[in-house]
């Protein structure tokens, strides 16, 4: 997206020149300037592209983890360092300012502007339907950090009292993102692929079906587990109609017949290719997602960390181990054995849905003009060049594009904000907690099986009863699609919403460790070896060589047969220590709670 041409910067700023870190310090409205009135569409759509860059972007430059990256603060993924969220170490200082408030604030001055302009009235009305997505959207980020907010959905004068607002039921927030996305709905234009790169109806129909899902399964679960987190008065047919929600916006996309999988049919290649391709205008499966133009100085750096098959992250053992076997049947007992004791064998299409080989780097596959994935992954390194479990991330490396796995900056992968198979994923989730039949939610959910040429969905046979697997006390269907959407949408930034609104953290977080590749018991640790591929490393585990210190650790204890990589073994040796009466919120500013009189309080135990 293009930033904002400069003749509006100068509007930009006078409307939002009093907004400070919070929606409560407002200028009084009736002083703003007429310059840059709303008064034509294009005046409208210059507007709104200010929005559009506030969407979810890849890592930049100046810093953050991105959409690629996201998944760090979940059981997929991990960099060296904790996070500090999982591990219950974040404090009320930690506490950012709600932004989003700013944003909502410009939208709100649009809304009472844009219907005067002149113009055809579709262009109109795709504006404001834009704008009441974008109000829709940061409405939600909201209630995803902090729970109750404050609805604002006019602009208030700073002489008004009714600017020190108290935070409203998270109840009445959703039903309000419900009623500004059904309006977007009905204003915004019908297309069948994202050439215009701007939000069309059914963005704001999956967008329905992501909030719906989120919602209904929160207060759900939340209320079940008596976490403290659901809403007190909610009550069982509101969350039945959050669930009806999901499902019926997601149906009605689906039976439009505008989209679909993507897919070639070349299993082993369509699914990655689509996380590469730097054009995806066409692609009926997306539809909607953020361009970058290294060529106009808008890159981002995540195929140069990710070709060195570290990137400073690793996938975690728990992702690798959820992927189902080639016949559809959960990897478990001795065909697990057998493929972990030589490295790389549990990643191979031939064994495994063929969607793991396109996100773990495999041995042999291209990483870079020239190069390919190591045969043995680089944990014996530092920094940047170290993956941090053994299982490099594949997902997202332009492996044929030299100056994006050389520089920072310099990488175009996209990033994909709505697509299709996000929109089937939601509706066999809501279908199945509403009741409905198990086959209907089984039938959406074949086109991702046919992608990658894997069978269909059979609830029996995918049904995983380890003592050890955490979701082993849900229903088979219940189960299956959790599964599905954790493969299927990995690191897309959507594992640590499903973990929170699945009231998760209880048994994949808490008291867990982040585990890697098996090492003893695998040809990793024969590697180990003065002349093998490790012969320089400082893999010192259990005991340090005089005069040197460890940074390798493994399970269990010295001599054992069977140890995986540990990398959180010294740093966290009982596992995270996520607080499941506080953690699922985040904290808010005292600042805020001073400035409204005490008419916001702090979430719970903070």
């Amino acid at each position: 997206m293009k930033i904002i041409k400069y003749l509006y910067l100068l509007f930009t700023l006078l409307v939002f020149a009093s907004c400070n870190d919070d929606f409560l310090n407002r200028m009084p409205q009736d002083q703003l300037s007429t310059t840059g009135s709303l008064a034509t569409v294009n005046e409208l759509r210059l507007y709104m592209n200010q929005f559009y860059e506030q969407l979810p972007g890849h890592p930049s430059t100046t810093g953050g983890v991105g959409v690629a990256f996201d998944d760090a603060r979940t059981d997929n993924m991990i960099f060296t360092a904790v996070n500090t969220r999982l591990n219950g170490q974040l404090t009320r200082s930690n506490a950012v300012a709600l932004t989003e408030y700013n944003q909502i604030r410009g939208i709100n001055f649009f809304l009472t502007k844009a219907p005067l302009a002149k113009g055809s009235i579709a262009d109109v009305n795709q504006y404001l339907g834009e704008a009441y997505f974008f109000r829709a959207w940061f409405y939600f980020s909201l209630v995803n950090k902090y729970g109750d907010v404050s609805w604002v959905n006019s602009i208030l004068s700073a002489d008004d009292e009714s600017t020190l607002l108290a935070r409203d039921s998270r109840l009445v927030i959703v039903d309000s993102i419900l009623k500004d996305l059904e309006y977007a709905s009905e204003l915004l234009s019908v297309q069948s692929n994202s050439n215009t790169m701007r939000i069309h109806k059914d963005v704001a129909l999956a967008m329905i079906s992501r909030v719906g899902l989120y919602e209904g399964t929160w207060q759900k679960y939340h209320k079940a587990k008596a976490t403290g987190f659901a809403s007190k008065d909610v009550t069982d047919e509101k969350i039945q109609s959050y669930l009806r929600a999901a499902r019926d916006a997601s149906k009605k996309i689906m039976d439009a017949g505008r989209w679909r999988v993507y897919s070639t049919n070349k299993p082993n290649e369509d699914y990655k290719n689509m996380f590469i391709s730097t054009d995806l205008r066409s692609n009926n499966e997306v539809l909607l997602w953020r361009k970058y133009n290294p060529a106009e100085n808008i890159g981002h750096g995540t195929s140069k960390y990710l070709s060195t098959g570290g990137g400073d992250i690793g996938l975690t053992l728990s992702l690798v181990d959820d992927y189902l076997t080639t016949a559809g049947q959960p990897f478990v007992g001795a065909p697990r054995e057998t493929a972990q004791a030589t490295y790389g064998a549990e990643l191979q299409p031939s064994l495994r849905d063929p969607r793991l080989f396109q996100t773990v780097g495999v041995p042999g596959q291209p990483i870079r003009p020239g190069g390919v994935v190591a045969a043995y992954p680089p944990i014996n390194q530092s920094g940047f060049n170290r993956s941090t479990t053994g299982y490099p991330m594949y997902k997202y490396i332009e492996y044929n594009n030299q100056a994006a796995t050389a520089d920072d900056g310099m990488s175009a992968a996209p990033v994909v904000l709505f697509r299709y198979a996000e929109v089937l994923l939601n509706y066999a989730e809501a279908s199945i907690e509403l009741g409905d039949d198990p086959t209907l939610a089984a039938n959406a959910l074949r086109p991702l099986r046919q992608r990658v040429g894997m069978p269909d969905v059979n609830f029996d046979r995918e049904y995983n009863t380890s003592s050890d697997y955490p979701f082993r006390t849900l229903s088979k269907e219940l189960q299956a699609i959790r599964r599905e959407r954790r493969v299927e949408l990995v690191a897309e930034g959507t594992r640590l919403a499903d973990i929170m609104r699945w009231a998760a953290a209880d048994v994949l977080i808490v008291g867990k460790r982040p585990l890697g590749a098996l090492f003893q018991g695998s040809n990793l640790a024969a590697q180990n070896t003065s002349t093998g591929f490790y012969k320089d490393a400082l893999l010192y585990f259990d005991t340090a060589p005089a005069g040197k210190s460890i940074n390798f650790y493994l399970t269990g204890a010295a001599g054992a047969s069977t140890r995986y990589i540990d990398p959180y073994k010294q740093v966290m040796p009982n596992g995270y220590g996520f607080k499941l009466n506080r953690d699922y919120l985040l904290p808010i500013q005292d600042r805020m709670i001073e400035l409204t009189n005490g008419k916001w309080i702090q979430n719970p135990n903070w």
